[in-house]
């Protein structure tokens, strides 16, 4: 192994590893510096598919983005996606390898690890350093002999290691000193300093606890990190609405409500709706709330069959029916497409068995497969959605085949795609119906993908909310609107790189 390496270890979840390594892997491109990074587990219902068709957790792919390199299987060989509290979907090396309990997972960890292994000496020989984030909390004292992911992995690479910690959740010296008492002596030696995340208000506030933190620690405090608003970054792994704040919905805006799903997956897809200025975007949990909106979206889901039953019970169909008898849009993205279908039929148990009848809105069919679908497409517009040569990029995660019936149209033309599918399994699964993607009903409210992404191009973002705009008697909006969202996007990488630069002291990390 050549490459030095980097350790963005947390005291617990969610205090913004992610974010950080993103910003150091910017920060050592921007210097020259040939940088990738790695995460060794990752559990996450966002993930990515790189251009050979390989499933990676989101955050290695904005990572690898940071780094100016394609995203790589090997930057997040082995990937968890929660089925249910016990059970998890094991994705190794980009495919499913198996279901299994925590239990299980955790009696092969021998196996997995060897996995973990051959992928970091691969980088190593790739690039000068890596830049390595863990999972969770660095002093998983419970986890410690199953560790696959943080010291285990910071020993592989002999790493310093940096700890962060989260201010705004509170507790914060408790986080790191307490952590730090948890270490065991060469796990402590390795960490050679502290940043402090997401502060709000002013730093020179803090400067006594920096102080505390260093004369107790006996480490440097880097710097302390004023919260960014409006980044327009991905989130790490998880939504927390208490997190979140509650969009208004205003009558000069297309409201958008995205049905907050038990077994959500690839909420990223909104991201760049959220920042178009005459969006309001709202992530809801009761059916009352759909009566505000123009556009509702049923997003991707992890368990389709699971939070198809929890539509139904909670009251969300009555909703819908209204919300379409008031002639306004609906959307299903991934999984939320094949319930807005006739039936959904999982004669393998993939899911949980059976057959369940759909919402019935369009004239599909899906049955669950054990083959999973991770693609690259580009496709365009196709029948109501005609635009041109407006072209749309994205990805596609499923595991099932849906076919339209009763001539359904479809949304778009897939021109397209990457896929690390076997050629036999590919040529398997081949129908007409590869030609196309998703299903869209005859006057436009209704209609579904399989792309993942499906927003990201501000062309058909702008032709699909001028349509929603246009139905609420608003003047339209120049595509430049939607064009200058996108370029800003682009240059958040930088945004943030610079901001974590001015406020943390890493010359001497990274020298």
């Amino acid at each position: 192994m050549k490459a030095r390496a980097i350790g963005i270890l947390g005291t617990g979840s969610d205090v913004g590893k992610s974010l950080i390594a993103a910003g150091i892997c910017r920060l050592l491109y921007r210097s020259g510096v040939r940088v990738a990074p790695f995460k060794a587990q990752n559990m996450s219902l966002n993930s990515f598919v790189t251009p050979e068709g390989h499933e990676i957790g989101r955050a290695q792919a904005l990572q690898a983005e940071a780094c100016g390199i394609p995203p790589h299987v090997d930057m997040n060989p082995i990937l968890l996606k929660p089925e249910s509290d016990n059970c998890s979907q094991v994705v190794a090396l980009g495919k499913v390898l198996e279901k299994r309990e925590a239990s299980a997972y955790f009696d092969g960890r021998q196996g997995l690890w060897s996995v973990v292994e051959e992928s970091y000496a691969r980088l190593a020989r790739q690039y000068e350093v890596l830049v390595i984030e863990g999972a969770g909390s660095a002093a998983e004292v419970n986890l410690r002999e199953y560790d696959l992911v943080n010291w285990s992995v910071a020993k592989l690479a002999d790493a310093q290691v940096v700890l962060v910690a989260d201010i705004d959740r509170g507790g914060v010296f408790a986080q790191v000193l307490g952590t730090l008492d948890l270490l065991e002596s060469d796990e402590r030696a390795r960490v050679c300093g502290v940043i402090i995340n997401k502060f709000r208000g002013a730093a020179k506030l803090f400067a006594d606890g920096v102080r505390f933190l260093e004369t107790r620690s006996g480490l440097p405090v880097l710097g302390v990190v004023p919260f960014l608003r409006d980044l327009m970054l991905d989130q790490e792994d998880s939504l927390d609405l208490g997190r979140h704040p509650q969009t208004r919905f205003v009558s000069g805006r297309v409201n958008i409500a995205v049905i907050l799903l038990p077994h959500m997956s690839n909420f990223t897809d909104f991201n760049i709706v959220a920042s178009e200025t005459d969006v309001a975007l709202r992530y809801v949990t009761s059916p009352s709330t759909l009566a505000e909106a123009d556009v509702v979206i049923i997003p991707g889901s992890k368990n389709t069959l699971a939070d198809l039953s929890y539509l139904k019970e909670k009251g969300y169909v009555s909703a819908l029916n209204n919300h379409l008898h008031s002639r306004r849009e609906l959307i299903g993205i991934c999984g939320g497409y094949q319930m807005l279908g006739r039936t959904i039929s999982d004669p393998c148990a993939v899911e949980q068995g059976g057959m369940s009848g759909g919402l019935g809105y369009l004239n599909i069919e899906t049955e669950l497969t054990q083959a999973k679908c991770t693609t690259q497409v580009e496709a365009s517009m196709e029948n109501v959605f005609v635009g041109g040569q407006l072209l749309i990029r994205g990805y596609q995660i499923h595991m099932g085949v849906t076919q339209r019936v009763n001539d359904e149209l479809p949304c778009f033309r897939v021109h397209h795609r990457h896929s690390a599918l076997s050629e036999e399994t590919r040529l398997s699964n081949a129908t007409k119906e590869e030609e196309f993607d998703g299903a869209i009903r005859k006057d436009g409210l209704v209609w579904g993908t399989y792309i993942h992404g499906v927003f990201d191009e501000p062309g058909f973002r702008r032709v699909w909310l001028n349509r929603a705009r246009m139905r609420k008697r608003l003047p339209l909006l120049d595509i430049q609107a939607s064009k200058s969202v996108t370029s800003r996007s682009q240059c958040e990488l930088d945004r943030w790189a610079d901001h974590l630069s001015s406020n943390v002291d890493l010359s001497d990390l990274l020298r």
